[in-house]
């Protein structure tokens, strides 16, 4: 799925990454410190860099803002420090993400997509993605309706296309602030519902008639394609209102 480099000064733990993102079919190289890392993401570039933050050499933040200089490689750090403090500074010096130790290789992989699906990079994100007459092209950064081009805000366009690749799976608000905001503290509903009235307006519906954006109540949000002429009324399909 994605060329994955781990920068990770423990032996037994680089390993494990290494195996468990083989896996599930990542290509993963890996360094010990962070020197050799940052050698690495300049001079044989990887889809994305998961990077410690406690490195024998150089603390990992200095490593990211020296990364930050000369590339814009997607980051996620990975670090046992799990306070506010060190996130912040981290996401401030331009981290895509912040896991804390100890985590689960179906977290992290979770993790990696979905900031590869932000960024456009990675195998998995090249093809568009088609959800009815809808197709969003994420490395080009373009949308389209019914073969007429849209002309998306850039977070309306990063919301569509989160939902995008979780098509008829419920996201909640906090997902959305964390994932697409990156406020993984949480953030202002409102922000959320703002920018899913513009995008809802821009994709010809309203939350009272929804076409692609299904709201359920007091869980959060999904993407949806609109029924097509042969899908059964729900009358037929015995949904209607009970006898």
């Amino acid at each position: 799925m994605a060329n994955v480099l781990v920068v990770e000064d423990d032996l037994r733990i680089r390993t494990a990454v290494a195996r468990a993102l083989g896996d599930r079919g990542h290509a993963v190289g890996s360094a010990p410190t962070g020197m050799a890392g940052l050698a690495q993401a300049v001079e044989q570039p990887p889809d994305l860099v998961l990077l410690d933050l406690g490195l024998p050499d150089v603390d990992g933040l200095e490593v990211l803002r020296m990364l930050r200089a000369v590339s814009q490689v997607p980051v996620i750090v990975v670090t046992a420090r799990d306070d506010d403090v060190s996130a912040v500074r981290a996401l401030d010096a331009g981290a895509d993400d912040y896991v804390a130790k100890p985590f689960s290789a179906e977290q992290l992989d979770a993790r990696i997509r979905a900031v590869l699906r932000r960024s456009g990079t990675g195998r998995a994100a090249v093809e568009p993605i088609v959800v009815g007459g809808l197709v969003i092209d994420i490395p080009a950064r373009t949308t389209a309706l019914d073969g007429q081009e849209l002309s998306l805000a850039p977070k309306e366009f990063d919301l569509l296309a989160y939902l995008a690749g979780r098509v008829g799976t419920v996201v909640t608000k906090r997902e959305l602030l964390t994932e697409v905001w990156h406020l993984p503290y949480g953030g202002a509903d409102k922000t959320v519902d703002v920018h899913l009235s513009w995008l809802r307006r821009k994709l010809g519906e309203s939350a009272d008639r929804p076409r692609f954006l299904h709201t359920v109540r007091g869980v959060g949000v999904k993407l949806v394609g609109p029924p097509s002429s042969s899908d059964p009324s729900p009358s037929e399909a015995g949904t209607g209102a009970p006898d």
